[in-house]
C-alpha cells in the first residue's frame, strides 16, 4: 500500500473518531437542534410513535451551521431545526442545505414561510407584540411606527437591538419603509426608551410589572409562558397583549423552522419527519405545547394565544426580511440602540 493511501486512510479514520455515532441506519433520522430539548423531545417522540423511526439527537446554543459544514460529506446530521428566519438564513448561506421538494409541504406551508427555493420550510409561527401595563395603557391597538412617538418618551423596555427576534423586526420596517424611514423610526423608538436594552422577553413584562416601563417589546409565546410559571404569573397578570400591526399592514411573525441538511443520510426519513412536523399532530402539538401559532390552516390555536385577539399576519414574505437582515444590525450599531 503507498504512503498516500496509508495517509489518506488514517484521515479517514481520524475525523470518523470526532463525529458523533450516528450512523446512517433504515429507520433512524438524526436531528439537530438549536430548540430546547424539553420543547421538541415530545415532538420527536410521538413522530417515532407514529413512524416507528428512531430519532437521534444532538442539541447546542450555537455553531452547528459550522459543525455540519465542517463534518461535510460525512455528516450525520438530516435536518436542522432552529428558529427565527435570521438563523435559517445562515444556514442557507452556510451551503449545508439541499431544496425540500415536497407537494405535501407546498399545499400546508404558505409560501411566504418558505423559502423560495425551498432550501428552508417554517413549521410554527410566533408574532412579535407588545406587553403593556393594564393600568397605564388605555389602548388596545398600536402600530410599530407608533413605538416612535413621543408620547412613550421613557415608556419602552426592549432587549438588545442585536437580538434575532428584534434583527427581524427591524429588518421588516425595511421592507416597509426603506433604510432612510427605519433609520429616523429607530432613532425614536431609543429615545423612548425607559432604560438601556437587556435581558430577554420575559424581563420586558418583568419591568412593566415593577413600573419601569409602560409597554415592552416580546413574543407572543413568552407570555403565555410566564402564565403557567408561578414566579414570573405576576408579570402576565399586570400586563395585557396587544398585537400591533404595520401602518395599513398586519402584525409581524416569525417562524421555528427546518432546513434539510446537504449530504443528508437518511433523507427519506428526514422528508417524513419534515412533513410530519407540519401535519395535524404535531402543529396541535406547537399550539398547545410551546403556544406557538400553527402553520396549517385549520388547527386550533392554544386558548391563551387566540386570548390575544385575531392574529393577522402582515403577507410580507419571510424571505424579504431575511434579505435586509445585515442592513439592520448595521443601522442598529449606526444609532448606538443599544448603547
Amino acid at each position: 500500500m503507498s504512503r498516500s493511501r496509508m495517509l489518506a486512510m488514517a484521515a479517514a479514520s481520524a475525523i470518523s473518531i470526532c463525529l458523533p455515532n450516528l450512523a446512517s441506519a433504515q429507520g433512524e433520522v438524526n436531528v439537530y437542534t438549536y430548540r430546547e430539548q424539553k420543547l421538541i423531545q415530545p415532538l420527536l417522540d410521538a413522530f417515532t410513535k407514529d413512524t416507528g423511526i428512531k430519532v437521534n439527537v444532538v442539541s447546542a446554543s450555537s455553531g452547528l451551521e459550522q459543525r455540519i459544514k465542517t463534518e461535510g460529506a460525512n455528516s450525520p446530521a438530516d435536518v436542522l431545526l432552529t428558529v427565527d428566519i435570521g438563523r435559517l438564513e445562515d444556514a442557507v448561506q452556510g451551503g449545508i442545505t439541499q431544496p425540500i421538494k415536497s407537494d405535501v409541504i407546498e399545499k400546508v406551508v404558505p409560501a411566504q414561510y418558505r423559502d423560495p427555493e425551498g432550501h428552508w420550510v417554517g413549521v410554527s409561527m410566533r408574532a412579535r407584540v407588545i406587553y403593556a401595563s393594564k393600568d397605564r395603557v388605555k389602548q388596545d391597538a398600536i402600530t410599530y411606527e407608533e413605538l416612535a412617538d413621543p408620547k412613550w418618551k421613557g415608556k419602552i423596555c426592549i432587549r438588545s437591538g442585536q437580538h434575532i427576534y428584534n434583527n427581524a423586526l427591524i429588518a421588516a420596517m425595511i421592507v416597509k419603509h426603506g433604510e432612510a424611514k427605519t433609520e429616523e423610526w429607530l432613532k425614536g423608538l431609543k429615545a423612548n426608551l425607559a432604560q438601556k436594552p437587556s435581558g430577554g422577553d420575559r424581563e420586558q413584562a418583568r419591568d412593566v410589572a415593577a413600573g419601569k416601563c409602560d409597554i415592552g417589546i416580546g413574543n407572543t409565546y413568552y407570555w403565555a409562558l410566564m402564565t403557567q410559571n408561578p414566579k414570573q404569573k405576576e408579570w402576565a397578570d399586570a400586563t395585557k397583549v396587544i398585537l400591533p400591526t404595520f401602518a395599513g399592514g398586519g402584525t409581524h411573525v416569525n417562524v421555528s423552522g427546518v432546513v434539510l441538511a446537504k449530504n443528508a443520510p437518511n433523507k427519506a426519513n428526514a422528508l417524513k419527519l419534515i412533513e410530519w412536523l407540519t401535519g395535524d399532530t404535531a402543529q396541535h402539538m406547537y399550539a398547545d405545547q410551546n403556544y406557538e401559532y400553527p402553520v396549517k390552516a385549520g388547527i386550533k390555536t392554544n386558548d391563551i394565544i387566540a386570548g390575544y385577539g385575531k392574529l393577522n399576519p402582515d403577507p410580507m414574505p419571510l424571505a424579504k426580511i431575511a434579505e435586509k437582515k445585515k442592513a439592520a444590525a448595521n443601522l442598529v450599531d449606526k444609532v448606538g440602540f443599544d448603547n
